[in-house]
Order: C-alpha cells, then structure tokens, then sequence
C-alpha cells in the first residue's frame, strides 16, 4: 500500500508538472488573428461581398499577408446599388466586370482613418477613386458612398464600411452629356450638348483620368428660360463669342464632387478671370440652383452637377 501510494502520489506531480508546462507553452503560443475574409465571413452584414469575393477567386489574395485596406459595402449598400442599376445578385456575380469592381474598393497598404485624406487615390485595380471630406467631416468616396463604419482590424490590414458600392467611371464628361441628351427618358441637356457643339468645345470634355474638370451643367429648362429672356429660339441664335465664354465659365479645372464644396468658397473657372460662388445653406452656384438629384455624376474626367440656371459671367 504504502508503494501504491508514493506511486500515485508521483504521478499526480508529474501530471500537474505537465499540465504546468503545456499551459505555460500554450500561453507563450499567439493566437491566431483572423484575416480580412475571415472577418467579412463572421459578419452577416458582409455576406453579399464574401459571396462575390468567393465567386471572383480573390479569396486567397485577401487571405494572404498584405496589407491591405477594404472598404466593404454592406449587404444594403449591395441592395439599393442593384435596385439602382436594375440588375439582380445573379447579375452582379455573373459580370465579366466583377472583380474589376471588388478590386476597386482595395487598397494595397493599410490605411486607418485618421490617415484618410481627400484626392485621389489608386486602387488594386490599378484605377482611382476619389475621397472627400465632407463639411462635417465625412468621408466619401467618388460622391456617391459614405463611410459609415472605420478601422475594424484584421490580420492582414483594415476594412472601413461602405453604405454603396463604387464603380470606376467608364464614360467622360461628353458621353455622359450625350447620352443624356439622346435618352429617351426625359433628356436633359440636349441644349447643353448643342452649345458645345456650336462652340467647339466637345473635345475639351472627352479625357480621361489625367484631366480634371468640374463641369455645372444647365439643364434644357436653363437653357430654355435663357432663350426666353433674350428673345432668341436656340444657341445658334447667340453670338459664338458669348456663347463660348458662358460655356467656359460653367467649368472649374477641378474634379469637386458636392462634399468638397464649402460655403463661400470662390470657384476658378476656366474663363480666365472669372469665379463662381458657393452658397451651400441654400444650394446654390452664384444664382442658380444646384439640383439635388443630379450631383456628382461622376465621368472618368470630372464630374457634373446639373443647375436649374444659366450662369452669366
């Protein structure tokens, strides 16, 4: 018995010494961390994008060591840009444009909040996008997306939340104007389109990413209202000369989305001299209107905002 005893008693201390020192080696291990999928993939908010980022093949890309930044779009934010664009999920994991898109909202680097600042930035896509900081201190990206959620960490770098998806632009300024124009949903700026036809100017807008335009666009009732108060039928009824320099003064030789803007800040326009007037409290560029439905129409050149007036220099 008394053998017994001091071998029980000689096994306990071994197994506690044992247990002691698998703990002490667990405890020096690390633990871990979860990457960038794994994070998605935990949040059910996330499940739209882990689903298109699966179906596009990008699942060992953001798994592997980065770092990367991801601004991740929601499952709302999947929804209202596919209500907008009627197209369905199917649609959207089925585009030959998918990845393109999911590598748009990738960043190469990590990049934390307090780093973001406005211009533009390159993307894994090797194709910009563009941050604004709103009056209030908002981010935006191209004007169209908030971030409505920063800094959630993972292993391989850091993903900020997006209340929209963002999409490369793939028209300049000219073909959006055009197609517009040339809609058969209610056309708005025909006129507009006519003007710089006559004035010579559409090629000033056909660029590509290097250019940098803001372009406030009269809508066809401005224009209307214009011809009205002159006495005239349509532009070919106004001096080229007039015409000309009303046209370059809708245009500022820099990509300001609505987020940019501040009150009382003066626009340069490209008619040398001449500046326009921010008037946010009422939404207006000198004394137009600035209409809310039409901002940040966003060309691989610049972006256009419609107004509901003819600006005079």
């Amino acid at each position: 018995m008394k053998k017994t005893a001091l071998w029980n008693s000689m096994f306990l201390s071994a197994l506690v010494a044992g247990s002691l020192s698998l703990s002490s080696c667990n405890e020096d291990e690390p633990i871990p961390q979860p990457n960038i999928v794994d994070v998605a993939s935990a949040n059910n908010n996330f499940s739209t994008l882990v689903a298109a980022v699966q179906t596009a093949g990008l699942v060992p890309t953001l798994s592997g060591t980065g770092p990367f930044t991801v601004f991740a779009p929601t499952n709302d934010a999947f929804g209202r840009f596919l209500s907008d664009n009627n197209l369905s999920a199917n649609d959207l994991l089925a585009s030959d444009q998918l990845e393109t898109v999911l590598t748009y909202h990738v960043l190469g680097a990590e990049v934390r909040s307090n780093a973001v600042a406005p211009g533009k930035v390159t993307t894994a896509a090797n194709l910009p996008f563009y941050v604004s900081v709103d009056p209030t201190g908002g981010i935006w990206i191209n004007g169209s997306s908030k971030v409505v959620q920063t800094d959630i960490s993972a292993s391989n770098g850091v993903i900020h939340v997006l209340d929209y998806v963002i999409t490369p632009p793939t028209q300049n300024i000219a073909q959006i104007a055009t197609a517009a124009a040339t809609s058969t949903s209610a056309p708005q700026f025909t006129q507009l389109v006519a003007a710089l036809v006559r004035a010579d100017l559409v090629d000033a807008f056909t660029g590509g990413i290097e250019d940098d335009l803001t372009v406030f666009a009269p809508t066809d009732q401005a224009f209307q209202d214009l011809y009205t108060a002159l006495g005239v039928t349509s532009v070919d009824e106004i001096p080229l000369e007039t015409l000309t320099n009303v046209l370059l003064y809708h245009v500022v030789p820099a990509r300001a989305f609505s987020q940019d803007l501040r009150q009382g800040a003066s626009l340069p326009t490209l008619l040398n001299g001449e500046n326009l007037t921010v008037d946010l409290a009422n939404l207006r560029i000198n004394d137009s209107g600035l209409v809310p439905t039409a901002l940040n129409i966003h060309g691989t050149n610049g972006v256009i905002h419609a107004i509901n007036k003819v600006l005079l220099p």
